[in-house]
């Protein structure tokens, strides 16, 4: 994964609380075996009618928000479900962040697992970005600074933290795994003195399946 210190985007808000992941993803785009295809159903009951046409209304189906690629939106975002589809398809979408006063705890973990940065902020300062856009009818360019933790937009500076681990994932490309294996030295460490103080311990599923095997054979 490439290393990312800096998102530049245009950021739009959805002014709805505590939602949920069966809205941003909802059940029937969940039947396939991979990630392929999200993208169309995101946000799908919101952005099209019972005939499966586009809402004229609804702000991402209009050609002045066709470059939003963060999303400003209530507090409790991502609630329900812990479905790792919705994060995925905001990303085939072409989402880079997502801002609001508060995540769903699985959702938080989820997204910034898989590198969708979540920026948390104050209520008030969430809804001074979303008052910007709306004075302006259409997005609002915004930067956000990862390595320094700051969100700017044309009228407004916000300082925002996150923790250091994730910071670390976003700074260095890394997603979990390539965390973890960071620590590979330390793990192998701890493998080791653990076994050799419990040796009974090693191996042990493998061997459990090896004796039934035997004892099956018999």
């Amino acid at each position: 994964m490439s290393q990312l210190t800096l998102i530049q985007g245009h950021a739009a808000p959805l002014r709805i609380a505590n939602f949920d992941t069966d809205q941003v993803m909802p059940k029937q785009f969940l039947r396939g075996i991979d990630k392929s295809g999200l993208k169309d159903g995101l946000f799908y009951d919101l952005r099209f009618d019972d005939e499966g046409q586009l809402k004229p209304d609804f702000f991402l189906n209009q050609a002045a928000y066709a470059l939003t690629d963060v999303l400003m939106t209530g507090p409790n975002y991502g609630c329900g479900s812990s479905r790792e589809h919705a994060v995925w398809g905001m990303q085939q979408y072409g989402f880079k962040a997502v801002i609001a006063s508060s995540f769903a705890e699985i959702f938080y973990s989820n997204a910034m697992g898989n590198r969708l940065l979540l920026v948390v902020l104050p209520e008030e300062q969430v809804q001074a970005l979303m008052q910007e856009a709306d004075e302006q009818c259409g997005p609002i360019p915004i930067k956000i600074d990862i390595e320094k933790g700051v969100v700017i937009s044309p009228k407004h500076r916000y300082a925002f933290s996150m923790s250091p681990r994730h910071q670390q994932m976003f700074l260095e490309g890394l997603d979990v795994i390539g965390l973890t294996l960071k620590y590979q030295d330390q793990i192998d460490r701890f493998a080791q003195a653990h076994w050799q103080a419990n040796p009974w311990i090693k191996n042990i599923a493998r061997r459990v399946v090896d004796r039934l095997a035997n004892s099956s054979q018999a």
